[in-house]
Parts: structure tokens; sequence; C-alpha cells
């Protein structure tokens, strides 16, 4: 009850949040919203100095990047999210396939990924390429190892 009186803030996230929605509220009743409020000076002074008006697709754009090149170095694109020297870059491509397999990645997004054969599901591909090794090695040997 003592910190209650004092205004104590018991969680600091929450009360910055609520801070920033007042005043974000406080400012749409003061000046309306309004769509393209800068001109088109202040557009290009911004454009100049390489201003990110878009920072979460700016990032997913920089990670993929980051893929491209990473296949093109090393001829794929399966980066595992505990490979000590990309674990940043293992656990974005990680993240894709959950978001992917919630539904959640946008076509566009699929289609990029889908350019550089990105990897969906890992175990299903593994299988695939060790099923396609014994079969190579069946056919080196000139039969089929049944096990019944």
């Amino acid at each position: 009850q003592q910190l209650n009186s004092i205004g104590f803030i018991w969680d600091p996230l929450d009360h910055a949040w609520r801070e920033k929605i007042y005043q974000l509220c406080a400012f749409k009743t003061q000046n309306g919203q309004e769509t393209n409020i800068l001109s088109s000076d202040r557009l290009q002074q911004l454009n100049s100095i390489g201003f990110i008006f878009y920072p979460l697709e700016h990032a997913w754009n920089k990670y993929f990047d980051q893929v491209c090149a990473f296949s093109a170095q090393n001829g794929h694109c399966n980066i595992s999210r505990y490979d000590a020297g990309n674990k940043t870059l293992g656990q974005w491509v990680n993240q894709q396939r959950v978001v992917y397999k919630k539904n959640a990645l946008s076509s566009d997004r699929i289609q990029q990924l889908n350019s550089i054969d990105f990897i969906w599901d890992v175990p299903d591909h593994s299988w695939m390429e060790n099923f396609n090794l014994l079969c190579i090695w069946n056919i080196r040997l000139g039969e089929v190892v049944y096990n019944n």
C-alpha cells in the first residue's frame, strides 16, 4: 500500500506503453489524423540520409540478403540456429519456418525464400537426401537391399 501511495510503477513496460498511447491519442485529438504530412522536400531529405521508413521490412530484407550470401558461399541456405558462427542468422531462418508453419508468412516472403531453395522442413529434407543417397548406393551395387 505504501508503494502504491507514492505512485510506484509495478510494470514499467506496461506503464511506458500506456504513456505512449496516451500521448498518441492526445496528438491525434489535437492534430487530427493526416497522411503524407511530410512535404516532398522533407521526404527527400530523410531519404538522402538513409532514413528507414519501414524498419521491420528493412530488417527482414537484411537477413534475407545475409541468407543469400551464405547460400552463395556454402551452396545451401540450411543455417542451423546452433551454428556458433551464424547463430543469429540461424535463429532468423528457424523463425521463418515457424512463421510459415503458422501460415503467417506473406506470400511475397514465401516466394523470395523459395527462390533460393529455402528448406521449410529440415527433417523431411534430411530424410529425402539420405533416401536419395541410398538409391544411388543401391544403383552402384546393382541391387536393392530390403530389410524384412
